[in-house]
C-alpha cells in the first residue's frame, strides 16, 4: 500500500498521527482513483491542530499589517508560479476544463482575491475606525485572537479552497491562524496550494503553525472543529445538511459560524422580456444552468415564467436545448447520486419531467441535464419540497398563472443567494419589476436584472450571501474585499484611553479614519480600500 500524504501540522509537513482511514482522489470523467492516499486525522491530530493555532493566535494578531500583507501578495504570485501544476491537478481531481474555467478564471480569481486581501491589509480598509471626540470613546474591528477554521467545498478547488479561498485569504487578512479542512474530493491539489501557502508564510516571518491543513477528520472530531470556544470562528461552504449539523455544535460553544449553504436563485422573466426575446432568454438560461455541470451555489434552479403563449414559447426553445444536451460529468459519484435523489424528490412532489434525455450508462459521474415543470398552484401548495436544492445542470419551472400568483411565488421563497427579473428593454416591465422588488429583496443577497446569476465578481461591492437557509447569517458575505474580512473580526471599543496608547487606526493623526465626530457633529474622513 502507498505511503500516505503528510498533514501540515504546527509548523510542519508530518505524518498523520494514528490516521483512522485513508481516502483517495477519483478522477470524475472515468471513475478510476489517482494515485496518492491521504490520511483521515484521529480525535488526537485534531486536538493537536487546535493546540498549534491557538498557541500563535496572538502572535499573528500582533503581527505588523505589512507583513501580513506581504505574505498574502507572495503566495499569490507562487500560484501563479505553479499555474500549470495547480491546474493539471484539479482537472484530474474533478473533472473541470483547464482552460478556461480553471486557468482563465478561476486561478486569477483566487490571486486575485489574495491581492485584494492585501491591499485591504494595507489600507486597513476592513477595520472602520470611529471616532466620537466628544464622549471619548474611539472603536474599530481588530483581530479575535483566536484562530478560524474553513471547511473549503468541493466546486471550487482554487477561489474556494480552505487554505486559499476567500475565507482562508479573509482569516489571515483579519490576522488569525487558519485551520483548513480541505475538501477530500481534491486533495492533491489542496496540499500543492498549501505547500505554496507554507513556504511564503514562511518567508514572510509570520509564525509557522498559522496555516494548518487536515484533508478529512474523522466525524466525532468535527465537533472539536467548530465546538471549541478557543476556536475564534467558522467559515463553512457545503450542503446544508452538514452546514447545519456543524452550525449547532458551533452555536453551543459560542463560537460564531458562517455558513453558505444551498440556494435555487429564483429567476423570473417577465411578460415584456419573453415577448421581446423569448428564444434568445431560453439560450441565455441553458448556458446558464449547464455551465460547470451545474454545480455553482448560484445556478438558476428555478424559473418563474407565465402560462402564456409567450411563455410557451420560452419553454419549447428551452426544452430543444436540454433534450439535445450532451451528457456532463459531476464532480464524484456521490454528487451524481445526490442530484438524481434530488430530482426523484421533486417528481414526487408534483413536478415533472419537461426535457432532458436519459441518464448515461457509462463510467464515470455523468449525467444529462434536465429541466423540470410545475404549475404555481401545486408549487405554492408543497413550498419546501418544491425549493428543495438539485445540485447539477437541473431546473424546475414554475409556470405562474397571473401577476397576483406571481406575487403570491415572489413572497413564498426561502432565502436566496440571489434572485434575477428579466424586463423589457422598452421599460414596459418596469412597474411589475418594481412591485417584485420589495418583495425579493429581504429573501436574497443580490438582487440581480437582466442577467443570469451564475457570475460572483469579486468587487467590494459584491454580497455573496443572503438570509437562512442560503446562508447562516444575512449580514455577511464571503465575496468581496474587505467585507468578507469582518466576519473573522471582533469589534474593538476604547474609552478614554490616551491617543499614544491606542492602535495607529484611531489616532488622531491617522488619515484612515471612517468617522469622526467634533462638537457633536459626525464627519467621514477620505478611507482608502473601497469603502
Amino acid at each position: 500500500m502507498s505511503k500516505l500524504q503528510p498533514v501540515l501540522i504546527a509548523g510542519q509537513w508530518r505524518d498523520a498521527v494514528d490516521p483512522v482511514g485513508s481516502l483517495q482522489a477519483h478522477d470524475p470523467s472515468t471513475g478510476q482513483a489517482i494515485e496518492g492516499l491521504y490520511p483521515v486525522s484521529s480525535r488526537q491530530e485534531v486536538e493537536q491542530a487546535l493546540a498549534a493555532a491557538v498557541a500563535v493566535a496572538e502572535a499573528m494578531a500582533a503581527a505588523e499589517p505589512a507583513r501580513i500583507a506581504g505574505f498574502l501578495e507572495a503566495y499569490a504570485d507562487g500560484i501563479q508560479a505553479q499555474s500549470d501544476a495547480l491546474v493539471e491537478l484539479a482537472h484530474r481531481e474533478t473533472g473541470l476544463p483547464k482552460t478556461p474555467r480553471l486557468r482563465d478564471v478561476e486561478l486569477p480569481r483566487t490571486t486575485g482575491q489574495l491581492r485584494q486581501a492585501a491591499a485591504a491589509v494595507r489600507q486597513s480598509s476592513w477595520t472602520q475606525p470611529v471616532i466620537d471626540t466628544s464622549s471619548g470613546l474611539r472603536a474599530m474591528l481588530g483581530p479575535l485572537s483566536k484562530p478560524v477554521v474553513v471547511f473549503g467545498p468541493n466546486n471550487f478547488p482554487f477561489a474556494f479552497n480552505a487554505v486559499a479561498g476567500s475565507d482562508f485569504a479573509s482569516a489571515i487578512a483579519a490576522r488569525a491562524p487558519v485551520i483548513a479542512k480541505v475538501h477530500p474530493l481534491h486533495p492533491g491539489t489542496s496540499q500543492l496550494l498549501g505547500r505554496i501557502a507554507h513556504a511564503a508564510l514562511l518567508a514572510a516571518g509570520l509564525p509557522a503553525a498559522a496555516i494548518q491543513l487536515l484533508y478529512r477528520v474523522e466525524p466525532s472530531s468535527s465537533g472539536l472543529l467548530v465546538g471549541n470556544p478557543a476556536v475564534g470562528a467558522v467559515g463553512f461552504t457545503g450542503g446544508r445538511s452538514g452546514g447545519l449539523t456543524l452550525k449547532a455544535l458551533a452555536d453551543k460553544a459560542g463560537v460564531p459560524f458562517y455558513a453558505e449553504m444551498s440556494s435555487i436563485n429564483p429567476v423570473f422573466l417577465l411578460d415584456g422580456a419573453l415577448n421581446e426575446r423569448a428564444a434568445a432568454l431560453a439560450q441565455e438560461f441553458f448556458a446558464s444552468c449547464t455551465m460547470g455541470s451545474g454545480q455553482f451555489c448560484t445556478n438558476p434552479g428555478l424559473l418563474v415564467v407565465p402560462a402564456s403563449a409567450d411563455g410557451d414559447r420560452f419553454m419549447a426553445e428551452a426544452c430543444k436545448r436540454f433534450d439535445g444536451a450532451a451528457a456532463q460529468v459531476l464532480f464524484s459519484e456521490d454528487g451524481k447520486q445526490h442530484l438524481l435523489a434530488a430530482i426523484d424528490a421533486l417528481l414526487a412532489a408534483g413536478a415533472s419531467h419537461c426535457a432532458g434525455a436519459a441518464q448515461p450508462r457509462r463510467e464515470g459521474s455523468w449525467v444529462h441535464p434536465q429541466l423540470l415543470q410545475v404549475d404555481g398552484e401545486r408549487f405554492l401548495a408543497n413550498l419546501h419540497a418544491l425549493q428543495a436544492e438539485a445540485f447539477g445542470p437541473t431546473s424546475l419551472v414554475v409556470r405562474s398563472r397571473d401577476r397576483a400568483q406571481t406575487l403570491a411565488i415572489a413572497r413564498a421563497f426561502e432565502g436566496n443567494l440571489t434572485a434575477t427579473l428579466y424586463r423589457a428593454s422598452n421599460g414596459g416591465d418596469d412597474d411589475f419589476a418594481a412591485m417584485l422588488m420589495p418583495l425579493l429583496r429581504p429573501r436574497v443577497g443580490r438582487l440581480i436584472f437582466d442577467r443570469m446569476p451564475t457570475g460572483v465578481a469579486v468587487s467590494p461591492a459584491q454580497n455573496h450571501g443572503g438570509p437562512y437557509p442560503a446562508t447562516s447569517h444575512p449580514g455577511f458575505t464571503s465575496v468581496g474585499m474587505p467585507g468578507s474580512i469582518r466576519r473573522f473580526a471582533g469589534l474593538h471599543c476604547y474609552d478614554n484611553v490616551p491617543d499614544a496608547l491606542l492602535p495607529a487606526e484611531l489616532r488622531d493623526a491617522n488619515p484612515s479614519q471612517l468617522w469622526r465626530q467634533v462638537d457633536g457633529q459626525w464627519s467621514t474622513a477620505a478611507v482608502g480600500g473601497g469603502q
